[in-house]
């Protein structure tokens, strides 16, 4: 809860998470009115195992059972296999044919260090994560690829010709060493590209207007290329790309009949001023202070500086409590 008041207060109207717990993030999304893609991350070290001995994998039927589609389609459910060092073959092969046979999408982790990315072309002899889940038919389904630093061109290619959408986390990435993503190349090949923070753990904020700021900002530093790519494109990564890597078709766009997923940003705050061009306001000028509206299917969620759903200073205080219990144990 702490998390989605964060995320309304700085604009985001949906979120895609993989991790444990998850029918309490469905209660979370439900009281809030939020929207969420949730997934059960799913490990599995065994060659042997089976889809009907495999407790995770269960556990992410049953989520996706009860709860696909729920909340007036506010919250979906998608597989997640957590990366590749974390799984075998035959995990990859059930949970895709569970995902394409239910038309929902797959959450994975991808090449996010050069550690991952090596050691797993020694453990696949000689395929690279990409391939390697390439291989075992994961890219089947509507897939969402976080990090890909690491990546080769033929991975890209892989991604692009399978319609695996790329989460670019630029600020995670770079807290912990783990590189840079290649969005040109990614861009270049066609590849659907949004962005994602990577979680507070390793981000520390839920801010993806800072990371659109980094992506711009490290494509023309590292090409040196400052023309390539518009502000257009960030804007893009941070709303209707990322609608179309969560499945929801016809989201992220300002139209007549579209999901009225909308939030409305101060200009004439006194860092946007003065403004010429719309795009590079938000990219450039504009931060999350500057939210002062969040609206999902059509209800206001967050305006000037109210949380609508959520009670703030009872959520602070009682976070706050548990913690400070926690750390006197």
């Amino acid at each position: 809860m702490v998390s989605i008041a964060e995320m309304l207060k700085n604009g985001i109207v949906s979120f895609s998470d993989m991790y444990f717990f998850s029918e309490d993030t469905v209660r979370a999304v439900e009281k809030s009115g939020i929207k969420a893609n949730i997934g059960r991350c799913i490990t599995s070290f065994d060659d042997n195992i089976t889809a009907d001995e495999d407790i995770r994998f269960k556990e992410g039927v049953e989520l996706h059972k009860k709860y696909h589609g729920a909340f007036d389609g506010r919250v979906l459910i998608d597989m997640s296999i957590h990366a590749e060092y974390t799984t075998v073959a035959n995990t990859c092969l059930y949970v895709s044919d569970y995902a394409e046979k239910n038309d929902i999408g797959i959450q994975i982790h991808l090449s996010e260090t050069a550690k991952e990315h090596e050691e797993g072309i020694k453990r696949r002899n000689g395929l690279t994560p990409a391939e390697f889940f390439a291989e075992n038919h994961v890219f089947r389904a509507n897939t969402s690829a976080a990090h890909c630093v690491h990546v080769t061109d033929k991975d890209i290619k892989i991604l692009s010709e399978n319609g695996v959408s790329v989460v670019h986390n630029p600020a995670s990435n770079l807290k912990l060493g783990s590189g840079i993503m290649p969005l040109v190349k990614m861009i270049d090949a066609g590849v659907n590209v949004t962005l994602g923070t990577d979680g507070s753990a390793s981000n520390n904020t839920l801010d993806i207007m800072k990371e659109a700021y980094l992506a711009s900002l490290l494509q023309k530093g590292t090409t040196g290329d400052t023309a390539k790519f518009g502000s257009e494109l960030f804007v893009s990564m941070a709303t209707v790309n990322g609608a179309k890597a969560q499945g929801r078709v016809g989201a992220g766009i300002l139209k007549e009949g579209a999901p009225a997923d909308i939030i409305l940003i101060d200009i004439n705050a006194i860092n946007n001023i003065p403004y010429f061009k719309l795009a590079d306001t938000f990219v450039f000028s504009a931060n999350s202070s500057n939210v002062c509206l969040t609206m999902v299917d059509g209800e206001i969620l967050y305006e000037n500086g109210e949380l609508l759903t959520i009670d703030e200073e009872k959520l602070k205080f009682d976070f706050l409590n548990m913690i400070n219990n926690f750390y006197k144990r």
